[in-house]
């Protein structure tokens, strides 16, 4: 069942979901070689909690952590551990925070200093494939429209597009109807309404779309280990359309990129 959120709930978690884009902000600037993920997911701990706020995934299905931290073939669900970051590696910092009530959770995959071109361009088009799944995410489009728009543009770029791991409704609970693949078929699944609030995160593979799970219960790579990257916003329909309420700005400007992608999809600008 789709809950939907009343203008006042929707902007709480607009507050919760910014926790998340300050932290990953916060994080932009630490994630360099030489440092841990467990040292990286200390400081976001920290620094959720000093933003009134308690850490989303901590304890969430006996997770262990705050950050899921997912460098180079691992997909999602990577452990904070440590082992030090390495130039040329990519991680994707998946996090999550509770606050008023509600649940933000957003992700962003890093570069670890310089980058191979193949992986850049892997990044690039994951995140470009997320804003055009959010551009379908408006009243009367429907769950496939989504997916199809993010699967049709990630493989005519020759990659992977995963299939067990999914988006999701985001409100009080962490995991809400609907589920938001990353592929599908135009008109198929359920009917998007006013109010509705979801988690979009492309999670693509630069090789096969295949997967697997290690025996930690958590970790999933790809199957070939090439890499993978994920990108996620918690996104609102607001008068018909898709509202942001996540964002990566804080994490531009910690790292001195400007960037207009986020604009089409604010009803006001976003103050930092």
């Amino acid at each position: 069942m789709i809950i939907v959120k009343t203008r006042e709930e929707i902007e709480l978690m607009r507050e919760s979901a910014l926790v998340v884009s300050k932290t990953l902000g916060m994080l932009a600037k630490e994630v360099k070689p030489g440092v841990t993920t467990l040292q990286l997911d200390t400081m976001a701990e920290e620094f959720v909690r000093s933003q009134g706020a308690i850490p989303g995934f901590l304890g969430l299905y006996d997770f262990p952590n705050t950050l899921c931290m997912s460098p180079n073939e691992q997909v999602v669900h990577g452990i904070p551990n440590n082992e030090p970051l390495k130039e040329g590696d990519i991680i994707s910092i998946d996090c999550g925070a509770i606050k008023n009530g509600f649940y933000g959770d957003h992700a962003y995959t890093f570069a670890v200093g310089e980058i191979a071109p193949e992986v850049e361009q892997l990044l690039k088009v994951t995140k470009e494939s997320l804003y055009v799944g959010i551009h379908e995410f408006k009243v009367n489009n429907r769950v496939g429209d989504v997916g199809y728009a993010i699967q049709n543009y990630c493989e005519s770029h020759g990659y992977g597009v995963v299939r067990e791991l999914v988006g999701h409704g985001l409100g009080r609970k962490m995991h809400e109807d609907p589920e938001m693949p990353n592929y599908g078929r135009r008109g198929r699944g359920k009917k998007f309404i006013e109010g509705m609030v979801v988690a979009i995160e492309p999670m693509i593979n630069l090789g096969t779309q295949r997967i697997k799970q290690h025996r930690d219960g958590w970790t999933i790579t790809t199957l070939d280990n090439k890499p993978s990257a994920h990108f996620e916003h918690d996104v609102a329909i607001v008068d018909g359309k898709p509202e942001l309420l996540s964002t990566f700005a804080y994490i531009y400007d910690a790292l001195g990129i400007e960037s207009d992608e986020e604009n089409e999809f604010r009803q006001k600008a976003l103050v930092l």
